[in-house]
């Protein structure tokens, strides 16, 4: 063992208190240094040494910002951007320089006060997603971001209007524009897989045959999209949840102008179309699908409504989320951890796994509805956790529920590693999704979760860069203007096959779009359209 020795000079050599004071943290910071060296050499130690990330500046120069909160052409319920903090040096930082680093404020030039909400959130990786909801139209905006009363990058960024809120009924009249400016994807392959089976569909015979089949069991919404306008007749008795798709098709079609179409829309947990593809197919659009099920996978309502909602009436959502990720990957609790409720067989299996291995699982239900016979079994309750608080767990364990677990892309969007169990069923994104990349992969009947978890602990930086690709793939693809490019896409694509006109059928009845009194907005698209005509 290898001593260091410092010699500290006596108090009387100093010509003041204020010199020692500096010698002093001199001294301290050498001591730092030495010890951080000492411990690399017996491979003890974090790679940076102290302070070299505590003491870069941010530059505002070099700063970056962009995202889609920077365009007036990309009209989301709570727009957003990005910052990456930067240093004099061109090096990007790698954790957090304080949640109070940027100013940003969001102004009209012609108007005194302005309705929006503005929200910088700290992702505590060096980086800050930037959320803001319009609660009014505006002419032009500008937008400061602001570093130690330095503007960054090319702040003030301009918003050259007419810059349309959530609530403005404006759609855009060329798709091919609004896809552009929403820089969606040329295409999405679960939609192609979803629609092969489904070479031509008939309207006219999918109107009579859908009720016939499934009105009198199950709860559908069928809905006609004419002229950009909603059309809704519901079957069967549960169908509260048809105010998740209303309000999403309404929103869709006051940012751009939908194909005329006609589907029928499944409010259930489980996919319907269960007979083969050689027979006579319905499409049917649900949240989730399953290997042994053709349904049309559209993004869950769970999700919907949280991008609708986003800076309202949800507290979770896909950028809170990224916000809320516990404490830094190495400070975690290395047990794997769940909560919920007991709505399927396997997650009887896990809290029972949990009682045998304390150290290694922590689950236990939250609720009781499925299996109350048991609940002696494999109770007591357990309180509420935040889901933010998940995340001072390292390991997730996503188990499907009554079908796939509705959580997955907020866990994905969090800084643990998610284990995965195998599932037959599957939301809109599944397959873009690579286990050992993404994920962690766990057998359906959880036979090697312990041992997966026990990997875990053994490969940490594997499963931190697991976490960290799982992360990156919720930020890019289920934030809110991909949900609205998937479902674009995949009502753009069924329209294609149909083989005759849709209809508003007998029975319909209009879904409204909300109305807005107090802060109506004028739509310059309508006023050009009535000019051309």
């Amino acid at each position: 063992m290898v001593n260091y020795i410092i010699e500290i000079p006596p108090k009387r050599q100093m010509t003041s208190d204020k010199a020692f004071s500096e010698k002093l943290s001199r001294v301290n910071m050498l001591r730092k240094l030495l010890s951080w060296f000492v411990l690399c050499c017996l491979g003890l130690s974090e790679k940076t040494p102290p302070g070299a990330l505590t003491s870069a500046v941010p530059n505002a120069g070099k700063t970056l910002v962009w995202g889609p909160g920077l365009h007036a052409n990309i009209v989301l319920p709570a727009r957003f951007f990005f910052i990456q903090t930067v240093d004099s040096s061109g090096r990007n930082f790698t954790s957090s320089p304080g949640e109070n680093t940027f100013d940003v404020k969001i102004v009209s030039p012609v108007e005194q006060f302005t309705r929006i909400w503005v929200q910088v959130l700290d992702r505590r990786d060096g980086s800050f997603l930037v959320r803001y909801r319009m609660y009014a139209s505006y002419t032009d905006l500008l937008i400061h971001v602001v570093l130690n009363d330095q503007h960054v990058a090319a702040s003030p960024f301009i918003l050259k209007g007419p810059v349309y809120h959530e609530g403005c009924d404006c759609p855009q009249p060329s798709s091919s524009l609004w896809l552009q400016d929403m820089h969606c994807p040329v295409s999405f392959s679960q939609i192609g897989q979803d629609l092969a089976p489904f070479p031509r569909v008939d309207p006219d015979r999918i109107a009579m045959e859908v009720p016939q089949r499934f009105g009198q069991r199950q709860s559908l919404c069928h809905y006609t999209i004419k002229d950009n306008k909603v059309y809704i007749k519901t079957l069967g008795e549960h169908v509260g949840f048809r105010i998740f798709m209303d309000a999403f098709l309404l929103s869709l079609t006051r940012k751009v102008r939908l194909p005329d179409l006609e589907f029928f829309v499944n409010l259930g947990d489980w996919p319907l179309e269960k007979r083969k593809p050689s027979e006579r197919l319905h499409p049917i659009f649900s949240w989730c699908g399953s290997n042994d099920t053709r349904d049309i996978v559209m993004p869950t309502y769970d999700l919907t409504e949280s991008v609708l909602e986003t800076m309202g009436r949800v507290s979770l959502d896909m950028m809170s989320v990224q916000a809320n990720t516990g404490p830094p990957w190495r400070e975690k609790n290395t047990t794997a951890f769940w909560r919920g409720r007991d709505s399927r067989k396997e997650r009887l299996e896990l809290v029972k796994l949990a009682r045998a291995h304390p150290d290694m699982v922590d689950a236990a239900f939250t609720n009781f509805f499925f299996f109350k016979h048991d609940e002696s079994l494999y109770g007591p309750l357990v309180k509420h956790v935040s889901f933010f608080d998940f995340f001072k767990y390292k390991y997730q364990i996503n188990i499907d529920g009554t079908v796939a677990a509705y959580r997955l892309p907020y866990l994905l969007a969090g800084n643990s590693v998610v284990l995965k169990q195998d599932s037959a069923y599957y939301e809109h994104f599944y397959n873009e999704l690579r286990p050992w990349e993404h994920y962690i992969p766990v057998r359906a009947d959880l036979a090697d979760l312990l041992e997966k978890i026990q990997w875990s602990r053994q490969h940490d930086e594997e499963a931190r860069k697991i976490a960290l690709a799982g992360q990156q793939f919720a930020r890019n693809h289920l934030m809110g203007d991909s949900i609205f490019c998937y479902s674009y896409k995949l009502f753009q694509e069924y329209a294609k096959l149909q083989v005759t006109e849709p209809k508003v059928r007998d029975g319909m009845e209009p879904v409204e779009q909300p109305t807005d009194d107090l802060f109506p907005c004028s739509c310059h698209r309508k006023q050009q359209a009535k000019e051309e005509l």
